[in-house]
């Protein structure tokens, strides 16, 4: 989430759309990420030589802070404590919403979502994001840039890979990630999660963003 986003009223724009989902019987698995905030200690962290390991850490700590927020102000909707791998949240899926950080460093929460979706059978992965879908180049920088309605798992890959990979810069989807939604057949969306509506008309099976697999 942007830092200007950091409110109560922008929280609850996204708890409201996770508690209409739950209503409705989807059983929901949420992951969060460092955000801007995890950027920002990172950046000032890097500057005086700290490795990737280090700014792994920093970003884990960072998505945890994140999930702990989401959980408070779900309330009773959410399993009261933060999830860390893929056989809790096998374990505990059901009733309660379940709400994710990171875990290892070395691995984004990209990754990590990647990963749950694939030990509980998911049928949809979403990827939450600061752009309304995939690109055939950064749409901020080029006004020719086309935006994809679908992409094979392949032509994904090959788009990411003109990204820097890095902690704190997997741009659209860590590229490690798609291995697993392509071994595990996961149909997974990229969208513009700025709007939290957005989610709900991907669940919904409504056009939105760019659609992988």
């Amino acid at each position: 989430m942007l830092t200007r986003s950091l409110t109560p009223r922008n929280f609850g724009k996204y708890v409201k759309v996770l508690k209409k989902l739950k209503a409705e019987g989807h059983k929901l698995v949420v992951i969060c990420g460092g955000g801007r905030v995890c950027r920002i200690y990172q950046r000032i962290a890097k500057a005086f030589g700290a490795s990737n390991v280090l700014l792994d850490e920093i970003g884990i700590k960072a998505t945890h802070l994140n999930a702990m927020t989401l959980i408070a102000c779900l309330g009773n909707d959410a399993y009261p404590k933060v999830l860390k791998t893929p056989k809790e949240v096998k374990r505990l899926l059901g009733k309660k919403i379940l709400v994710c950080g990171g875990n290892l460093p070395g691995c984004s929460t990209d990754y990590d979502a990647a990963l749950f979706a694939e030990e509980i059978s998911a049928d949809l992965l979403i990827n939450a994001t600061d752009v309304d879908g995939v690109y055939s180049s950064d749409p901020k920088k080029d006004p020719n840039a086309r935006k994809f309605e679908r992409l094979s798992y392949k032509r994904f890959r090959k788009v990411l890979s003109k990204l820097e990979q890095a902690p704190g810069k997997y741009a659209l989807f860590d590229l490690k990630a798609v291995d697993i939604i392509e071994r595990a057949g996961i149909k997974t969306i990229i969208l513009d999660g700025r709007d939290p509506r957005n989610i709900l008309k991907a669940v919904e099976g409504k056009r939105v963003g760019t659609i992988v697999g």
